[in-house]
């Protein structure tokens, strides 16, 4: 009987990852499968599975990372006391490593491949000149400054949000569902990781978990951040998995939000985004309209400055190295950088809608 059940797991591992193998190369094949998958499919899961693990109130995939580690230091323990079965451990791993391939696969891989957000919604990239990138700060630097007044704040001056952020957040995501219909669909709440520890050492704002399908964000990090944050990992959950993309969609929901601490949020990352890219382009620039920044918004920006200044460290840096490696691996060549490519979306996006003055175009 045992030797059956160990042959039986060994044909399940394989027939999961020869399965999973055979989605993520017709994808790579056919962004239009991919794309069809995305719609049909993955939204299938997120409306059974999603919505499940959305009703426990605690981050399912940090418990069960947690459960992991206990797992791996007990068999540790075992094997140093000579209890270790060598052979049946190693067909529990081999199965437990599949299902997690095939999990990241249905629920993560194969979205990658699908038609972008940009292009649903006919939003064009064109090129944009310094003076276009210069009107886009202005009139961030311009919202930011007075939301800045409108969010509430601590003795110490920092943004500080609700106690129901995460049920604004569904809101926030919904309300967005309206007006672009790829967007629309179940949102089960995000949820602030009961140890953001191990996201803060790791430079990380939030993630997605592909094995449980949750929206996860760092609950230790300036409140800023959050909504902005949480609007960008429930973006994955619509199947939009490139970084540039989910920071769009992110900055699309927040700033058009109906709760000025996510009008802030959008607002201000967005800002931050454009005005990295100004202090490269034109420096001379990037100081004047930087010097026109509130008070108010200068104290958060030193707040989040000190508290990632603490993580600042190899282990940080290594966990960048994986997440550029990881994403280069899933076809967004620029791998971390990936994220600052919003900058050209929110400036297409701008003058499609023709909210700058001074946008020419090339």
């Amino acid at each position: 009987m045992q030797e059956w059940m160990k042959s039986r797991m060994n044909q399940w591992s394989i027939c999961l990852i020869l399965s999973a193998s055979a989605l993520i190369i017709t994808a790579r094949c056919s962004s239009e499968f991919a794309h069809w998958y995305s719609v049909h499919i993955y939204q299938g899961v997120v409306n059974v599975i999603g919505r499940a693990m959305g009703m426990i109130p605690i981050s399912v995939s940090e418990s069960l990372l947690y459960l992991l580690i206990f797992a791996a230091l007990y068999q540790f323990v075992r094997r140093i006391f000579g209890t270790y079965k060598r052979r049946t451990g190693g067909r529990s791993v081999f199965f437990l490593m599949s299902v997690l391939y095939f999990l990241y696969v249905v629920n993560c891989g194969v979205n990658y491949q699908r038609e972008s957000f940009a292009e649903n919604i006919g939003l064009e990239i064109p090129s944009y000149t310094v003076e276009d990138l210069k009107t886009v700060c202005r009139k961030l630097t311009k919202k930011v400054n007075e939301t800045a007044n409108q969010v509430s704040r601590g003795e110490d001056g920092t943004m500080i949000l609700s106690e129901e952020i995460d049920r604004q957040v569904v809101e926030t995501m919904e309300a967005q569902g309206k007006v672009y219909e790829v967007l629309s669909g179940c949102y089960p709440k995000p949820k602030g990781l009961l140890f953001p520890w191990i996201l803060s050492i790791q430079n990380l704002t939030g993630v997605y978990s592909p094995f449980t399908v949750e929206a996860n964000y760092n609950t230790e990090m300036p409140a800023y951040n959050i909504p902005f944050t949480a609007c960008h990992e429930l973006s994955h959950l619509r199947g939009f998995m490139q970084e540039e993309e989910a920071n769009f969609i992110a900055y699309l929901s927040s700033s058009q939000s109906d709760y000025k601490e996510f009008q802030y949020s959008g607002s201000l990352m967005g800002w931050i985004y454009c005005m990295n890219v100004l202090y490269q382009v034109e420096y001379d620039s990037w100081e004047t309209i930087r010097a026109e920044l509130s008070p108010q918004t200068e104290v958060d920006l030193e707040e989040n400055s000190k508290f990632w200044g603490k993580y600042d460290t190899k282990v940080a840096e290594v966990a960048n190295q994986v997440n550029d490696t990881y994403l280069k691996a899933n076809g967004q060549s620029d791998g971390v950088k990936s994220y600052d490519k919003v900058v050209d979306l929110i400036v297409a996006y701008e003058m499609q809608k023709g909210g700058l003055t001074s946008i020419t175009g090339n």
